[in-house]
């Protein structure tokens, strides 16, 4: 199935790109033709932000015994890997019209998204999520909104078989054409002493992508002593995130979890009003009955309406149903839009959506209810969100809040009018004695 081309505005948030606003402008003249800066200007920002040259250290603030047992045997990301892995990152040869490549969704000069509600792929397809951030990625338990993969290296050969991402193709079909290109075969050599292979080149993207580690955000010198890390509506905004309005609950921010995710799966009613989740889970049983492949599950989740089943289509639990991860924080602020379709363009919809309680479906996370913020208490929590982006980015979150503050102005389509009357409705009662 094609999905219908659809050009996704992007709400100005293109503008939370690394580079200053002149060179913006600059870059948008040399966009590749998926609209994602080009790979040499990708490089040049990459180049700025200091990565380590393998991913054998533990990041900063990561327990070493922790990143130690997140590399599997055999997986190793030493500084050949990695090298190899960076080359390949921004390589669109790997995808069959040589237009496509991981950065090409997963851009350097855009949070290493793409800040569209949904990519594009070759032959200009729409596939039907969102691209997540690679940066982190390697320190969350599962890949994907779906969780079908299991670690980074896991997770890098996939797209390049999708029909929509890369095209159709076989592993052998993308090892071929890597290997008859010169400039590839001492660095596989290097790397894993012995000639292309896809599981070599999937360990070599992964291992490219564990030194993607972006912890040092304003929020964590706060935490540190440093008072003046964060404004005053930040800490109030904190207060409420652990506090009113349950933010926590799902998105624990701690030295134990510094992503601020739970690792789990939850169905928060994004999308779900307009979808009939027992009609696509009879189709999804159905139809994985006859291939229960990882690649053809990997085009179910981005080729059909089942998409929307979320983790279902790999667990197969009914209680699954609608259930996406648990998104990590981190760099939330340069990494719009929002949630598994890409519908909530700002944090202020993000916040908007959980105070009116989500979307009503059947299979609605029982902890999903209305908060009742203030447009004021909203405003706080958004500006701690935005004190989680890591420091290396700070001017591009700078524009990003901007342009959402701007944004959110205009318009709060996910805002429920209702709570505000509900709101005055309440104090007049209190203040009568009622």
């Amino acid at each position: 199935m094609k999905p219908r081309r659809v050009r996704i505005p992007c709400a100005g948030l293109v503008l939370a790109g690394l580079f200053p606003a002149r060179a913006v402008a600059q870059d948008a003249m040399s966009t590749s033709v998926h609209g994602a800066a080009s790979m040499k200007d990708q490089l040049a920002a990459l180049a700025r932000l200091g990565l380590p040259d393998n991913g054998l250290q533990a990041p900063t603030g990561i327990d070493p015994t922790v990143w130690t047992a997140s590399i599997v045997p055999g997986e190793e990301p030493t500084a050949a890997r990695v090298a190899l892995g960076r080359k390949l990152y921004f390589e669109p040869r790997l995808s069959t019209d040589g237009t496509v490549a991981c950065a090409t969704c997963h851009d350097v000069t855009r949070g290493f998204t793409d800040n569209r509600m949904v990519s594009e792929g070759v032959r200009e397809q729409l596939g039907r999520r969102n691209a997540p951030t690679t940066l982190n990625a390697a320190l969350l338990n599962e890949q994907f909104w779906d969780g079908r993969a299991r670690t980074v290296e896991h997770q890098a050969g996939m797209p390049i078989l999708n029909p929509i991402e890369m095209g159709t193709q076989t592993e052998q079909d993308v090892v071929t054409r890597v290997a008859a290109l010169p400039e590839y075969q001492q660095p596989f050599q290097e790397a894993f002493g012995r000639a292309p292979s896809y599981q070599d080149l999937r360990v070599a993207i992964g291992s490219f992508e564990r030194t993607l580690i972006f912890l040092d955000a304003p929020f964590d010198r706060y935490l540190a002593g440093d008072a003046s890390a964060i404004s005053e509506a930040a800490r109030r905004g904190h207060v409420l995130f652990d506090g009113k309005a349950r933010c926590a609950s799902c998105h624990p921010l701690n030295p134990a979890s510094p992503l601020g995710t739970d690792n789990a799966y939850h169905n928060i009613g994004v999308a779900a009003h307009d979808k009939d989740f027992e009609g696509l889970a009879r189709q999804a049983l159905a139809a994985l009955e006859k291939d229960a492949s990882e690649q053809a599950l990997d085009q179910l989740a981005l080729a059909t309406d089942m998409s929307e089943l979320g983790r279902f289509m790999v667990s197969r639990n009914r209680a699954d149903i609608g259930a996406f991860k648990t998104e990590q924080l981190r760099n939330a602020g340069i990494t719009a839009p929002y949630m598994h379709d890409g519908s909530l363009q700002t944090l202020w919809d993000v916040m908007d959506h959980y105070n009116k309680g989500g979307e009503e479906n059947a299979f609605l996370d029982g902890g999903i209810e209305a908060l009742a913020l203030t447009d004021a208490e909203v405003d706080d929590v958004v500006a701690f969100l935005f004190t989680l982006t890591d420091v290396r980015f700070a001017d591009a979150n700078q524009r990003a809040f901007e342009a959402q503050k701007a944004q959110a102005a205009k318009s709060r389509p996910f805002k429920d009018p209702a709570l505000a009357e509900r709101r005055v409705l309440g104090f007049e009662r209190r203040v009568l004695g009622e």
